[in-house]
């Protein structure tokens, strides 16, 4: 019905947000103050010249960020993250922690500058086996000078391949050789983790901890809050899009609501999610 009316779905996900939304402000009154809840933004590439979802525009990205830095919004390390979830520990009230998968090489040319404009500071997950071998990646020296800069570098495996595909053996080597890799490199402790594509399961889980990672970022829809796993944080995906700073206030400020609107929309239309990997 929605669909013969719009004519298309991206407007029908538009509809269903706003339904929500408004919703939600009409009972706003009645809901019960919750622990805060952190943005752990997961950002790809930020890139003019790519046609892919992944890859937001050079402008998009500045004008997300420039909303941010006026808005009061204060960058934040997963160090800082983690305080707060397990211990309460104080940070600036409106925090966000903003992420990067892959290290490809547009997060030093385009984004590290920009970051740079708005004071704002990043977490970056490499796939070590492509660092300096690829150009569409980093290399070791664009790293090093991120990290200088107060940026967190984090392991996103040797050579991204889901880890549920691989044996115990194998997944325990690209978990253990990425963080060696990035602590040889860089001189300090690779703390931090996220998972290719997103996969994990129990065994998985049991690894990340075994080699000495404090937390791992998943590509589970939400906001980070005291009631998370700390091995299984939630992030909110950053997308192209047409209207790409409007579902950027959306996900930011109603991401509950968005994802309650994308699960919708499936069941509407019987849609697969695009989730980042």
């Amino acid at each position: 019905m929605f669909y013969l009316l719009w004519g298309d779905t991206v407007k029908l996900y538009k509809v269903i947000v706003i339904i929500l939304i408004l919703g939600s402000l009409l009972l706003q009154g009645n809901i019960i103050s919750q622990p805060r809840e952190i943005p752990v933004l997961n950002y790809h590439m930020v890139e003019d010249n790519v046609d892919n979802q992944l890859a937001v525009t050079v402008k998009d990205f500045d004008d997300q960020m420039s909303y941010l830095y006026r808005n009061g919004y204060k960058s934040i390390t997963p160090d800082e993250l983690l305080s707060y979830l397990k211990n309460g520990d104080d940070i600036p009230e409106k925090s966000v922690l903003i992420t990067f998968d892959d290290g490809y090489r547009d997060t030093y040319l385009n984004a590290y500058p920009i970051l740079e404009k708005y004071r704002f500071t990043a977490t970056v997950f490499l796939i070590t086996d492509v660092v300096g071998n690829d150009d569409w990646y980093l290399d070791w020296d664009q790293v090093k000078k991120m990290h200088q800069a107060g940026f967190v570098i984090g392991s996103h495996t040797l050579s991204h391949v889901p880890l549920t595909t691989l044996s115990r053996d194998e997944a325990l080597l690209e978990l253990q050789k990425s963080k060696e890799k990035i602590e040889g490199e860089l001189g300090t402790t690779a703390s931090y983790f996220a998972y290719p594509t997103g996969a994990y399961n129990d065994e998985v889980l049991d690894l990340v901890k075994k080699v000495g990672y404090k937390a791992a970022f998943s590509v589970q829809f939400g906001k980070s809050g005291q009631n998370s796993n700390i091995y299984e944080l939630e992030r909110i995906p950053i997308f192209r899009s047409t209207w790409a700073f409007y579902d950027f206030y959306l996900r930011l400020h109603f991401t509950s609501l968005v994802e309650k609107a994308r699960w919708i929309k499936k069941e509407i239309m019987g849609e697969t999610l695009v989730q980042a990997n």
